[in-house]
C-alpha cells in the first residue's frame, strides 16, 4: 500500500510539474496568495502569452500577482511586447518583466513595469521584507495599453529600456541589486492593484537571450546558439521556427512560399516555414559554403558562395540541386544579388590587390565582369537589385559610417539613403518594390565589421527612401539577414537571432 502511495504521488507531482510548464517558461504561479487567482496560458501557433493576475499590489513590503517565470543564472536579457485586454479598472494595473529573489512574497526583487495608466518604470525592492522603490522623478508618457520591455542583468546592474513598437528602444534606467543570488527568477508578471479583481494582458515576441560578449572562441565552439525566426514587418510579430545550441545563417525564402533555405556547417538546409525535418540541399562536390546565396528572380537558378581553396568564390546550380559551375576566376568573391534579367549576379570581391571590397557585376554564362564601383577607401557589401532592374542598392562607408546605398546598374548616380549615426547594412528589396529591409548596428560598432552577437534591430523603410521604422529588437549581426530574405508576397522576412546557451 505504501509503494501504491508513494507511485500515486510521484504521479501527481509530476502531472504538477507539466501543468506549470506555459511556453518557455517552467513555473506559473501566483505569488503572495491574492483573493483573486490568476492563470497563465500559451498560444503554441502565434507564440503569445495571456496572463491574468489578480492582487492588492506590488508594493510597499510584501507583492500579490501572477508570476510566469524560470530560474536562470549568470547575465541575461529579457525582451518582449507587452498590452493590456481592455480598459481595465486600476490605473496602476501592472505588467512586464521582473526579476526575483524567491517566490516568497517580500522577496527582493526589480522590475521593468508597464501601469495601466501609462507609467513606464523601474521598480525594486533592495532587500527581502523591504519597502519598494522607484525613481523620484516618475515620467508619465502619453496613455498607451502597450509597450516593449527589455530587462537585462549584466552583473549586479539591472538596465531597463523600453519603446513603442516601430521606435529604437530607450534607457529608462538602471540600478545596481547587489543582493540577488547569481540564480534568480525571471519572467513575465500581471497584478491587478486591487484584490477584488483581475486584470488580464498579452504578450508576444518574448525572448530570453543569454549575451556571450566578444569572446569569439566561445561563440565557435558552440556557445552561440541560434533562432529562426520569421517576422511581418509591418506589425512586428515574430515567430520562431526552429532553434539549435550552434551556429545557422542566413535565410532565404523559397520560391513557393512554403520553405526557408539556409547555410549550416558548409551545406544548404530546407525547412518548412512552420517548422519540421531538415532537408539537405544537393550541391554535389562544392561543401564549404558560406552565408551568401539566393536565388534568381525567375526561381530556376541559385547562387552561391563557396570557399575553392583559394578563397570565395561565386557559383551557379539549378535550384533542385545538381553540380555547381564556377561564374568567378577571382577570388574573393561574395555573391549577394541577382540581375533580374536572370543572366548576372551581382557580388562583393577585392581585386588586383587592392585590399577594398568594390561591387562587381558577372555574367553566369562566361563570368564576364565589370566593376561597378571603384572606391580606393571604406567598405561597400551586400548590392542587390531592385525586381524592376533600376537600382542596386548597396551598404557602403563612404560617408564615414556605415549607410545604405543605391546606384543605377551601370555604377552612375550614386544616391545616399540613410544618414544616421548608426551603422546599416544588407538592404533588401521587397519583391512588390515597395520596401528596404535592413540590419541596423549600434554606433560603437566598427564601422566596417558586422560581427554576430551585437545588440541589433531590423528596421523598415520605403524603397525610394524616407523614414525608417525599427520593427525588431534583437541580438544578431553576421548571418542575421545577410541575403534576399523576403516572403515571395512580400508580406514576412525570415532571419536568425542570437543568443548563448541557457545551461
Amino acid at each position: 500500500m505504501r509503494l501504491i502511495l508513494l507511485a500515486t504521488c510521484l504521479c501527481f507531482f509530476s502531472m504538477a510539474i507539466a501543468q506549470n510548464q506555459v511556453g518557455i517558461f517552467a513555473n506559473a504561479k501566483d505569488i503572495g496568495n491574492p483573493k483573486s487567482k490568476g492563470s497563465s496560458q500559451y498560444d503554441a501557433a502565434n507564440q503569445t502569452y495571456t496572463i491574468t493576475g489578480g492582487g492588492y499590489n506590488i508594493w510597499f513590503n510584501r507583492d500579490e500577482f501572477q508570476y510566469l517565470y524560470n530560474s536562470i543564472a549568470g547575465d541575461f536579457i529579457l525582451t518582449a511586447n507587452f498590452e493590456f485586454i481592455g480598459e481595465g479598472t486600476e490605473g496602476h494595473r501592472k505588467v512586464g518583466w521582473m526579476i526575483r529573489e524567491s517566490d516568497r512574497e517580500d522577496a527582493a526583487h526589480v522590475s521593468a513595469t508597464l501601469h495601466g495608466d501609462g507609467l513606464t518604470v523601474m521598480q525594486w525592492r533592495e532587500l527581502r521584507g523591504a519597502f519598494m522603490r522607484d525613481p523620484e522623478d516618475e515620467i508619465f508618457p502619453p496613455k498607451s495599453n502597450y509597450g516593449i520591455l527589455q530587462l537585462e542583468r549584466a552583473g549586479d546592474e539591472i538596465i531597463m529600456r523600453a519603446a513603442h513598437w516601430g521606435e529604437p528602444l530607450q534607457l529608462i534606467g538602471s540600478h545596481k541589486m547587489a543582493h540577488l543570488p547569481e540564480t534568480v527568477l525571471a519572467g513575465l508578471f500581471v497584478g491587478s492593484h486591487n484584490s477584488d479583481i483581475l486584470e488580464t494582458a498579452k504578450v508576444w515576441n518574448v525572448r530570453i537571450d543569454k549575451p556571450v560578449g566578444d569572446d569569439y572562441s566561445v561563440q565557435e565552439n558552440g556557445w552561440l546558439g541560434c533562432r529562426m525566426e520569421i517576422i511581418n514587418p509591418f506589425d512586428g510579430k515574430r515567430k520562431v521556427i526552429y532553434e539549435k545550441d550552434g551556429r545557422f545563417e542566413a535565410p532565404n525564402w523559397l520560391p513557393d512560399g512554403k520553405k526557408l533555405l539556409f547555410n549550416m556547417d558548409g551545406s544548404l538546409y530546407k525547412i518548412p516555414i512552420d517548422g519540421g525535418e531538415l532537408e539537405k540541399l544537393n550541391t554535389g562536390s562544392v561543401a564549404r559554403l558560406n552565408n551568401d546565396h539566393g536565388i534568381s528572380f525567375d526561381g530556376k537558378t541559385l547562387a552561391i558562395s563557396h570557399n575553392a581553396g583559394e578563397g570565395s568564390a561565386v557559383f551557379v546550380l539549378p535550384l533542385e540541386g545538381g553540380e555547381p559551375k564556377r561564374v568567378t576566376e577571382g577570388t574573393p568573391s561574395y555573391w549577394h544579388g541577382w540581375n533580374p534579367n536572370n543572366k548576372s549576379v551581382v557580388y562583393v570581391a577585392q581585386r588586383n590587390g587592392v585590399k577594398i571590397y568594390n561591387v562587381y557585376e558577372a555574367t553566369i554564362k562566361d563570368g564576364k565582369e565589370t566593376a561597378l564601383t571603384t572606391f580606393d577607401y571604406g567598405h561597400v557589401d551586400g548590392p542587390e537589385y531592385s525586381p524592376d532592374g533600376k537600382y542596386v542598392y548597396y551598404n557602403g562607408s563612404q560617408s564615414g559610417t556605415m549607410q545604405l546605398w543605391r546606384m543605377k546598374p551601370d555604377g552612375s548616380a550614386r544616391e545616399q539613403l540613410t544618414f544616421d549615426e548608426n551603422n546599416d547594412w544588407f538592404p533588401h528589396i521587397s519583391p512588390d518594390g515597395k520596401w528596404i529591409l535592413y540590419i541596423s548596428f549600434p554606433a560603437t560598432n566598427p564601422v566596417d565589421g558586422h560581427p554576430s552577437y551585437k545588440r541589433v534591430s531590423l528596421k523598415l523603410m520605403p524603397a525610394n527612401g524616407g523614414e525608417s521604422k525599427t520593427v525588431a529588437y534583437l541580438y544578431g549581426g553576421q548571418g542575421t539577414i545577410n541575403v534576399p530574405s523576403w516572403s515571395p508576397d512580400s508580406k514576412f522576412v525570415s532571419f536568425v537571432s542570437n543568443s548563448g546557451r541557457n545551461d
